[in-house]
């Protein structure tokens, strides 16, 4: 396959946009994109210049998944099956979740199979009106969902609708995708980008150290009991109060801070 900028990058400022460029394909990855993922993903996260990361596609869809192309081709299937999803998507997944830094997925069309896990593994999702997220994985695959998607749906939308979506195979308008709560956020698509970067700049002005913790905070809470997310608050803050972040974010509200509407991030 000849080798080419399959992930663009391109710097706003404190903002570095990702942009999976592959659209002939849907961006659906494969090894040479997804080792262009990791390099990128990595990059930024080591970047003390960057401060927020949107990642994005092109054409008609954020991510259609795997590539399928070189999966006919593997001589053990299961070996390949478990290294692709172990050194790829697992691997993008966890570099995305441990970014020491904001990350904002703009999902700009369809995402599918493991495009779906790629987007929802960012701390903030915001889709175009036109994005669609589908579970493949069973209907037409006849696999479980992967890429995270176990985790984060039933998380995001419940058991009962997390099912519907994993066993029909059915569509998820991003608009219904944000009153489910799956999503932060559904915009026109013409406005997908600004409100990105817009919110991305937002974020990177902001104490980035706090909002890793934050995360952190929420995932462990996710899967602990009250007293141990009492317990974690406490420790995390007692040690964030002697650090250098804590300063940067004392500020008294201002009359024009921004309020959350339907509209905007």
């Amino acid at each position: 396959m000849t080798q080419r900028n399959w992930i663009t990058e391109a710097r706003d400022g404190a903002v570095l946009v990702l942009r999976m460029g592959a659209p002939e394909q849907l961006n659906a990855l494969h090894a040479p994109m997804m080792a262009q993922l990791h390099d990128a993903l990595e990059r930024a996260g080591e970047d003390g210049d960057v401060r927020a990361v949107v990642l994005t596609g092109t054409g008609r869809a954020f991510c259609a998944g795997a590539h399928v192309g070189g999966m006919a081709e593997m001589p053990d299937k299961a070996a390949g099956i478990a290294d692709l999803l172990e050194n790829g998507w697992n691997r993008a997944v966890r570099l995305i979740r441990g970014m020491p830094k904001p990350v904002i997925a703009a999902v700009n069309g369809i995402a599918a199979g493991g495009g779906v896990g790629l987007a929802l593994s960012a701390d903030i999702v915001l889709a175009a009106r036109s994005a669609r997220f589908i579970q493949v994985f069973g209907p037409r695959l006849g696999v479980i969902p992967d890429v995270g998607c176990t985790w984060f749906l039933p998380r995001g939308v419940g058991r009962a609708r997390a099912l519907r979506l994993m066993l029909t195979g059915e569509r998820l308008a991003a608009e219904q995708a944000e009153r489910w709560g799956l999503i932060a956020a559904c915009v026109g698509d013409a406005d997908l980008m600004r409100e990105s970067l817009a919110l991305a700049h937002r974020l990177a002005a902001g104490p980035i150290r706090a909002f890793a913790e934050i995360r952190a905070a929420v995932d462990h809470g996710l899967s602990q009991d009250l007293d141990a997310a009492l317990d974690h608050e406490r420790d995390t803050n007692a040690r964030l109060c002697a650090g250098p972040d804590l300063p940067k974010a004392r500020r008294p509200f201002s009359k024009n801070e921004r309020q959350i509407s339907p509209t905007a991030p």
